[in-house]
C-alpha cells in the first residue's frame, strides 16, 4: 500500500516488528471477514472496529504478544476453558507471538461481541 493511501490502522501496524505486524494483520483480517461491513479507526491510539458508529473490537500489539478487546466476562462465560489460556487481563486476551492465532476462537469471540451489541440496541 502506497504512504499516499495507508490508513491510521495501516501506520499503527507497520510501527512494529515483522512477527508483530504479521499477526495484527491476521487479526484484522479476521475481524473484517467475520464482521464485512465493520469500519475501523485509531480510538485510544489503537486499531477499533466500529460498527454503526461504535466499536464492537479493539486490537493492539505488545512486545511479546497482541490483544484483542474486549472479552466480557459474559464471553469469558461462554468460552470456558477454549478463552482461558489466553484470558491475562480484565477485558483481554492476549495471544503470544511466535504462535499461530486460534482463529476459530478469535471468529467466535467477535461473532459473540455482535451478538452482545445487537443484545443492547434491543433493549
Amino acid at each position: 500500500m502506497s504512504r499516499a493511501t495507508a490508513s491510521p490502522v495501516d501506520d499503527y501496524i507497520a510501527g512494529f516488528p515483522p512477527e508483530t505486524r504479521k499477526l495484527l494483520e491476521e487479526l484484522r483480517a479476521l475481524v473484517k471477514a467475520t464482521v464485512p461491513e465493520v469500519t475501523e479507526r485509531i480510538s485510544y491510539g489503537i486499531p477499533t472496529f466500529d460498527l454503526d458508529g461504535r466499536y464492537l473490537v479493539y486490537i493492539a500489539g505488545f512486545k511479546n504478544h497482541v490483544s484483542l478487546y474486549p472479552v466480557t466476562a459474559e464471553l469469558t462465560e461462554a468460552l470456558g476453558a477454549e478463552v482461558a489460556p489466553y484470558k491475562k487481563g480484565k477485558g483481554t486476551v492476549q495471544f503470544p507471538l511466535g504462535q499461530p492465532l486460534p482463529t476459530g476462537l478469535i471468529r467466535r469471540i467477535v461473532e459473540l461481541r455482535l451478538e452482545e451489541r445487537r443484545a443492547r440496541t434491543r433493549q
